[in-house]
């Protein structure tokens, strides 16, 4: 008779955490800060069209950061979410804080009860209006919710990146200061960033209801610094299922599902 095959529950949970830490540490990071007209998304990510930062509703933006498909899914099931709530009720009533509970109830069940937790990170913004203040709700893959502060790092290299971010970071500064800043962060000493590498957006209060917008190349080539040349987004960019070197959707080495990395 075969003896059943034991593994202890904390085994269980550190292998699944492991898993998850690993696939979403491959990925590159994302930073979101507070700046003095709202929120700013900066992440690395030379792809058109495989966004990593996506409009949810209204003043309310969803970013992520391991896989792709996994993150992306989560992005559709949120819009649902809020386009139904606000239809069933009223726009005011739909918030990142409800909208966050969600996700990581979501994400806490998969990690639990799944073989295979979900390898992501993801962030939900709201821009603050009426005197309220900007929210920042981070969820790990384990169904954490963290409500940060001034500023949110995402995959990669979490704790180098945050402390860059944290060295730099001024209460009020304009949306140049904060976009240089994160780009500085994101890149580190050793390489440096063009706009042609990045998808940035901003949560800002002037404008108005729909107050999420995407910095186009142009735009952010100014900001960075007096519009030094760089190629094109549009240029490097990969459609799904293309396993090229500039693509934000790889393949894993595996021949698995597509990473935004």
């Amino acid at each position: 008779m075969t003896m059943p095959f034991y593994v202890a529950p904390e085994q269980v949970m550190k292998d699944r955490a492991e898993y998850a830490q690993k696939g979403i540490a491959r990925g590159r990071s994302l930073v979101a800060c507070v700046y003095a007209d709202g929120i700013l998304v900066v992440a690395e990510n030379p792809s058109r069209s495989l966004h990593k930062v996506s409009e949810i509703y209204d003043r309310i933006a969803f970013a992520g950061v391991g896989k792709y498909n996994e993150f992306d899914q989560l992005r559709v099931a949120g819009v649902r979410h809020a386009d139904t709530k606000g239809f069933a009720f009223s726009r005011e009533d739909v918030d990142a804080r409800s909208l966050a509970n969600l996700y990581a109830q979501f994400l806490g069940q998969v990690f639990t009860h799944e073989m295979k937790p979900l390898e992501v990170e993801i962030l939900v913004a709201e821009l603050g209006v009426d005197g309220k203040s900007d929210q920042l709700y981070h969820i790990a893959y384990e169904g954490t919710i963290t409500d940060e502060d001034r500023f949110a790092v995402l995959g990669g290299e979490t704790e180098t990146i945050s402390d860059r971010v944290a060295e730099a970071y001024q209460d009020d500064w304009a949306l140049d200061a904060a976009l240089r800043a994160t780009v500085a962060a994101l890149a580190g000493p050793d390489r440096t960033l063009e706009p042609g590498d990045l998808e940035v957006a901003v949560l800002a209060r002037a404008h108005g209801r729909r107050a999420f917008r995407r910095l186009a190349h142009d735009e952010l080539a100014e900001l960075l610094g007096g519009g030094r040349k760089s190629s094109p987004r549009g240029s490097r960019a990969a459609g799904p299922g293309t396993a090229g070197p500039a693509s934000s959707g790889t393949t894993d080495s595996d021949g698995g599902p597509l990473r935004s990395e």
